[in-house]
């Protein structure tokens, strides 16, 4: 990773434009054409270095409901599981944790009662006991890297 990447980190975690061409307006602010933001961007998600880039939402706020939850899977089923968890279209992400409780991830419904109900279905074809960590407070953590 270069300044120029540095740079284009630090600038997108803040004040991203609302417009019809937001990365235009990003790519001007940093000196470089639109692009090359573009590339640089995808560049920095394929190698890794960015695993996603997009919005986040306030489920809550919207009216939804969001939570973090684990399960203590057998060695041998972990394949297994994972693919049932995962098949659940209410499942965001999910994985691998070297922990007691070793898969974890992150239900999005629209609902709390939704929720629940998905918590259980996949306690059902799984099994395994689902455990539950809503969130109790939030915060923002910025990452700025020297250029």
């Amino acid at each position: 990773m270069d300044t120029i990447d540095r740079l284009i980190i630090n600038q997108l975690q803040s004040d991203f434009p609302i417009c019809e061409t937001p990365y235009q307006v990003v790519a001007e602010r940093l000196g470089l054409t639109e692009a090359c933001l573009i590339e640089r961007l995808q560049a920095l998600l394929d190698n890794g270095t960015l695993t996603r880039f997009g919005p986040l939402y306030h489920a809550e706020r919207m009216g939804g409901a969001l939570t973090l939850a684990a399960v203590k899977v057998p060695t041998e089923r972990f394949a297994e599981v994972t693919a049932l968890i995962n098949a659940f279209p209410e499942v965001a992400h999910n994985y691998a944790r070297s922990h007691e409780l070793n898969m974890w991830f992150v239900i999005a419904t629209e609902s709390l009662d939704q929720q629940q109900k998905t918590i259980t279905a996949i306690e059902q074809q799984t099994g395994l006991r689902v455990y539950n960590m809503p969130k109790l407070n939030e915060y923002f953590v910025g990452l700025k890297l020297e250029a």
